[in-house]
């Protein structure tokens, strides 16, 4: 890496380098050199910055993407950097750049900002759908190539989303209004294989969120016919099952309902969720990780208030942790507060581990602020 820096200091003053260090970064990119493709990606942005090209653009997108990691701060701020470039990007690949914008605000729970991007993605999507289907000499997979998902999943994601901030929300009436309208799919004109595999999860996802938007209203008659579905639906990867039971330990919490039959029902897992595995989908890079945290504290909550303290509390130590690697502040304030709250019930080894992983966030930040340490 010092000697590619060495290298590319040497000649980008000559802007003649730019596109072939370019086209170098995208191959290291397809072979997994992140670091070595970040390096490069830097470079022919900083030689670009008043060029407005779309190639500018390219390259902070995918330092958008590389930089994207499990510290929720530097996430935001690697956001909050990209976001004036997604213009500039061709109109096709705007999709995808709008969908992972919106999963790393979303990850966040910043709202307002995941409504914005989820209407211009909608909008967005809606036109290039309709000229992909007016335009005769547009060969099928000019534009499939290009994208992630076939182009109608961009709007009914847009609707998912806009979903996801009614129910942050609390307005679970509208969240309905949208999960119906991702669920009605006639108008999707495809009918190739990785078409209707995208069809056939946006209904199992309606069904489903069908059901949480009643339970987490107050209806609680559902709960039943809810836990069945999960079951049912076992065969799905994990992460979305640990969406489903997070929604039930969130209703739980807020209703007062025993779910102790739940818990053991799904317990293996429950304790699978802690090693899901690493993907490079935004999603599963950005949301998941951050329910995980959620779950451990709204399971921690659970337990902790019903005199399970043994399980609360190594679920709340669980909870700590993941909000540290995170960097989620508010996780961690609520998980101390918890802590606080309950901790004339906590056993010595429960207290010990708190304060040894208290005394490690309280050093790693003096480390990060450059703060002086004068504890010996």
């Amino acid at each position: 890496l010092d000697a590619i820096r060495r290298v590319v200091g040497a000649i980008m003053d000559n802007l003649l380098y730019s596109p072939k260090l370019f086209d170098i970064a995208e191959e290291l990119l397809a072979q997994g050199r992140y670091d070595a493709a970040l390096l490069l990606y830097e470079s022919v942005a900083e030689v670009e910055k008043y060029q407005h090209s779309e190639r500018l653009a390219i390259c902070q997108y995918r330092i958008f993407t590389i930089q994207i990691d499990d510290d929720q701060s530097r996430n935001l701020r690697a956001a909050i950097l990209f976001e004036p470039y997604v213009e500039r990007l061709d109109e096709i690949e705007q999709l995808d750049a709008l969908k992972d914008l919106a999963n790393v605000y979303r990850s966040l729970r910043k709202w307002d900002k995941v409504d914005e991007i989820a209407r211009k993605l909608r909008a967005k999507a809606e036109i290039q759908y309709t000229l992909k289907h007016q335009q005769k000499k547009l060969k099928d997979d000019e534009s499939k190539n290009s994208l992630s998902r076939p182009m109608f999943v961009y709007i009914t994601y847009a609707d998912l989303l806009c979903a996801s901030v009614c129910d942050a929300q609390g307005d679970y009436q509208q969240a309905l209004q949208y999960t119906y309208a991702y669920a009605d799919l006639e108008w999707v004109r495809e009918t190739d294989d990785d078409t209707l595999y995208w069809v056939e999860m946006y209904q199992d996802w309606a069904r489903c969120n069908i059901y949480v938007n009643k339970l987490l209203s107050g209806d609680t008659s559902v709960l039943a016919d809810y836990v069945e579905y999960i079951a049912e639906t076992a065969h799905t990867v994990e992460d979305e099952k640990l969406s489903k039971l997070l929604n039930i330990m969130i209703a739980a919490n807020r209703y007062n309902l025993n779910v102790d039959d739940v818990l053991s029902r799904f317990k293996i897992d429950i304790d699978a969720f802690t090693h899901l595995p690493l993907s490079t989908d935004m999603y599963t890079q950005q949301v998941v990780p951050d329910y995980i945290a959620w779950f451990c504290y709204e399971v921690a909550y659970y337990y902790l208030n019903r005199g399970k303290y043994n399980d609360g509390f190594k679920q709340l130590l669980c909870a700590m942790v993941k909000a540290h690697i995170l960097n989620n502040e508010t996780y961690f304030i609520n998980c101390t507060g918890l802590f606080a709250h309950f901790q004339a019930y906590a056993s010595p080894e429960a207290r010990e581990e708190y304060f040894k992983l208290s005394e490690k966030v309280w050093l790693d930040n003096v480390e990060k602020n450059d703060t002086v340490n004068r504890c010996k």
